[in-house]
């Protein structure tokens, strides 16, 4: 598959601005829903009557929607057209978020989650195809663009929401969770006036065996890095905050901490990919995050009063391995089609990976009264993320792994097989071998 030539008409190129625009409001809603519960997490324990270790399943809620919702992407992007699946997404994810700050119990409000993670999971799997669809030759920018966009609305809803919910009065943290829901319906509407990709034709096909990729080692070991960075962020996410609201800090002084957080990562997300598709530069980073990660938690151990606001832009500083993946999920695949695939693969099985940790988090600060296995835990995930990184530096591509990832329709087993309009040209997922 050859990549699509670059724009030559003026439509062509407005075009590719609304695309641009509708990746990188979809970006900014990524992680609002999930930013904004850190800050506010005691009071939905005393709101809805639950335990940490039900508080530990909120946090852990959020990647295990990814990991299951994120698996649909591909046969709902078959039947519909990849903008009318992203914008009916962030539709059921403006229902969830207003959904969740209506109902009186946990259930309903897991319920309301799951619902709000839809825009999310789907959007994981399917930008990073979108922009090798759209931008093959400016990969590294675009998903800059994004992950820039994604990191600004996490802490946006970091910083801001413990100050909604304390303005707001009662039950205030219904309202820091619920005003995401118009930024939601605002990224819906421009995948909804999306052209098609031009010269698709449902003519040709290349067939992607998504089983297949179960037998690729490279598939593997990106599933498990994206999981233990996703782990990462969301110990960071989720408990935070209520740890230094547990050594004494003030609960709007934590939030903004953690958005501090989430500032840098912001400006690093938009260097990061850059740097990252150049193969030599990709392990030397790889250390500086895990570096980062180390130095960070160490501190909020020793000294969690001293020095906060620099132990959390060190951890920031480590998250730049999300945006990075994100890079490497571009260059491991020779086409779109493979893109997506890994994409799909590594993010689903890393994400349910990944929701071990928040909810591991929870449960051992409800079993032992404190944090200490919650420090052992990052530990460990800072050493697998460094062993597992360094493998995925290495240059090489899954199509490679795996003969027949990609091949002709004519070549394509028997079976049923679905058609995906999100790539160019079409790409059809057979389930057998």
């Amino acid at each position: 598959m050859t990549a699509a030539p670059p724009p030559t008409t003026t439509s062509d190129r407005r075009g590719l601005v609304l695309v641009a625009t509708a990746i990188v409001l979809t970006g900014f809603n990524l992680r609002t829903a999930v930013n904004s519960i850190g800050p506010v997490l005691e009071e939905i324990e005393q709101g809805l009557g639950i335990s940490s270790g039900l508080a530990g399943l909120i946090t852990s809620m959020p990647l295990i929607c990814f990991a299951l919702i994120g698996f649909a992407g591909p046969p709902l992007a078959a039947r519909f057209r990849d903008g009318h699946v992203l914008s009916a997404a962030l539709l059921v994810m403006t229902l969830g978020l207003l959904l969740r700050v209506a109902v009186p119990n946990v259930w309903l409000f897991l319920f309301g989650t799951v619902l709000t993670m839809t825009g999310g999971a789907l959007g994981n799997v399917l930008l990073p195809g979108l922009v090798k669809k759209w931008f093959p030759t400016r990969t590294g920018m675009l998903v800059g663009a994004y992950s820039t966009a994604l990191a600004a609305g996490g802490a946006v809803a970091s910083v801001s929401t413990a100050p909604i919910a304390a303005a707001a009065g009662a039950d205030g943290w219904r309202w820091g969770l619920g005003i995401w829901a118009v930024f939601a319906l605002v990224a819906a509407l421009p995948w909804l006036i999306v052209p098609v990709r031009p010269g698709g034709s449902r003519g040709s096909h290349v067939a992607v065996r998504l089983r297949a990729l179960r037998g690729s080692r490279l598939a593997w070991t990106m599933a498990a890095f994206f999981g233990l960075q996703a782990m990462q962020a969301y110990v960071i996410v989720g408990w935070t905050a209520q740890y230094l609201r547990d050594q004494g800090m003030a609960a709007s002084t934590a939030g903004a901490l953690v958005g501090v957080n989430a500032l840098i990562v912001i400006p690093l997300n938009a260097v990061v990919p850059l740097g990252a598709v150049r193969q030599r530069l990709q392990r030397p980073m790889l250390i500086a995050f895990i570096c980062c990660y180390l130095a960070g938690w160490t501190g909020l151990l020793v000294l969690p009063l001293t020095l906060t606001w620099l132990w959390v832009c060190l951890l920031g500083l480590g998250m730049g391995t999300f945006a990075m993946i994100l890079a490497l999920f571009g260059l491991r695949g020779r086409t779109p089609a493979s893109v997506s695939a890994l994409s799909t693969v590594a993010q689903g099985w890393g994400y349910a990976l990944a929701g071990v940790g928040p909810l591991l988090a929870g449960l051992l600060r409800q079993l032992t009264g404190g944090y200490t296995g919650m420090f052992v835990l990052v530990y460990v995930g800072a050493g697998l993320l460094l062993v597992t990184g360094w493998s995925i530096c290495r240059e090489r591509y899954v199509d490679d792994e795996v003969p027949g990832l990609v091949t002709d329709p004519t070549a394509a087993p028997p079976g049923p097989a679905v058609e995906v309009a999100g790539t160019e040209p079409p790409v059809t997922l057979s389930e057998r071998r």
